[in-house]
């Protein structure tokens, strides 16, 4: 059995913390055992890790997403890498190609999917590792988990088993029907009828994708699906595969389960009503703060809010009212905020000019023994002050240790890079003209190399 892991979505429904840098299952907004801050991503990894399932398992996720993944669940963990966002089929048919042409899995392989982002008990991977010898044993086309719903929901799909009497007892149901996030008076019609919450978890032989790709026309090679993968249609896998299947079971599990996916379920599992600076009044029920800059925020008489602040704005929403975020998020701005595999940037300021000049300042964090790549600025001359380790600068081959108080003048077209021999902390003043797009050119990214190939002697 392989397991791939969906990690796509854009940063809308958690915004301000999250945006198209760093989507929601990045946010270290939970605790763990021990008591330390981890993200959803950490979470589900370390579950799938207790559960004996790492060694087989793969995470697909975008090209503004390797960074950060990296630097959350380490450098082995093999990634499936989209050239762009086109929903969980393109998503799922890129990685049956990967794990077909480049892991050289076999057809009769089961390859089991689902989001990377759950908030389940351990437990809940005793009915992943199920779906294997069920799919097997019903001869299904797909297989699939269903929750059993502890409320009438409107937020989650339904799957409508077939019921019959001597399947009651049975390990698996087959389905009958879908029904896509009903009103609350259907929702509890469904439940009467034995419906299951659609948790978004499924399972197919590898030859069934690739069966299916080659009836759309679709290169079944992971290199040539990659560079046609603008072709592939934009729709969920639901849409595209499972409503249109003939032959679908379904597991239902009785266990605790919630999608994350909006703020007032997330502070729902979070142990701290209060992150970051700021202060909350005794009078304050059921409110949450999540302040990720060093201005403090004070909540006074307020009851059932979610307070969220980052580099990238403020929020401050009812919590009935926080899925509606992501139809008002639509500012003209990048994210303020990213997390890269060497450390962090935050964007302080960004202005542009009326004649023509861009100038953007970032504050820089670079973790001790990590380095960022030999590169150069093609459009952006750039000033750095150290404020704060020490650390070893090249620029055009030339080597040097640097420390807090140091400032380093880095011209256009001129190759540099810089390793943290402590933690390192950058105020970067980047400069240009607007007009001229920068593109960065990197010859090398392991300091290794850059030591060897790039210091003069």
């Amino acid at each position: 059995m392989k397991l791939v892991l969906l990690s796509g979505g854009s940063g809308k429904r958690l915004w301000p913390l999250s945006n198209d840098a760093r989507s929601k299952q990045f946010l270290k907004v939970l605790e763990n055992e021990s008591n330390e801050m981890v993200s959803m991503v950490q979470r589900v990894w370390s579950q799938i890790t207790a559960n004996g399932l790492s060694h087989q398992s793969y995470i697909a996720t975008s090209k503004s997403q390797i960074e950060i993944m990296r630097s959350q669940v380490g450098e082995d963990v093999p990634l499936i890498v989209e050239p762009e966002r086109r929903d969980t089929f393109a998503a799922v048919s890129l990685s049956a190609s990967y794990l077909y042409s480049q892991e050289l899995v076999s057809l009769d392989e089961v390859v089991v999917v689902l989001p990377v982002d759950p908030y389940v008990e351990n437990h809940f991977f005793s009915a992943v590792k199920q779906l294997e010898s069920v799919l097997n044993s019903a001869r299904a086309e797909i297989a699939l988990i269903g929750v059993k719903p502890t409320y009438p929901s409107s937020k989650y799909g339904y799957i409508i088993p077939s019921l019959r009497k001597h399947e009651i007892d049975s390990v698996y149901l087959p389905v009958s029907h879908f029904h896509e996030k009903p009103t609350e008076e259907a929702a509890e019609l469904l439940m009467s009828q034995g419906a299951l919450w659609n948790c978004g978890v499924f399972a197919f032989k590898l030859g069934y994708m690739i069966d299916l790709l080659e009836r759309k026309g679709l290169p079944v090679r992971f290199e040539e699906l990659s560079r046609e993968y603008y072709k592939i249609p934009k729709i969920s896998f639901d849409y595209e595969v499972l409503e249109k299947a003939a032959n679908i079971v379904v597991i239902p599990y009785k266990g605790y389960w919630k999608d994350l996916g909006t703020w007032n379920t997330l502070t729902e599992e979070m142990k701290n009503r209060q992150i970051g600076k700021g202060i909350m009044s005794d009078d304050c029920d059921n409110t949450h703060l999540i302040n990720e800059i060093d201005i403090p925020v004070s909540i006074l008489g307020l009851s059932n809010v979610v307070v969220a602040v980052s580099p990238d704005g403020i929020l401050v929403t009812d919590k009935s009212a926080s899925p509606k975020i992501k139809n008002y998020v639509n500012f003209d701005q990048g994210p303020m905020y990213e997390e890269r595999q060497w450390g962090w940037i935050r964007i302080l300021d960004d202005q542009y000019y009326e004649d023509g000049r861009c100038v953007s300042t970032k504050r820089v964090s670079i973790q001790k023994g990590k380095n960022l790549s030999y590169r150069m600025q093609v459009g952006r001359e750039e000033v750095w002050t150290i404020v704060k380790g020490k650390g070893e600068f090249i620029q055009n081959g030339n080597y040097m240790e640097v420390s807090a108080g140091n400032v380093l003048h880095i011209p256009m077209k001129t190759l540099h890079s810089i390793r943290a021999l402590t933690e390192l902390e950058i105020i970067v003043v980047q400069s240009g003209m607007k007009q001229e797009p920068n593109q960065i050119i990197e010859l090398y990214q392991n300091w290794n190399e850059i030591a060897e190939h790039c210091i003069k002697v």
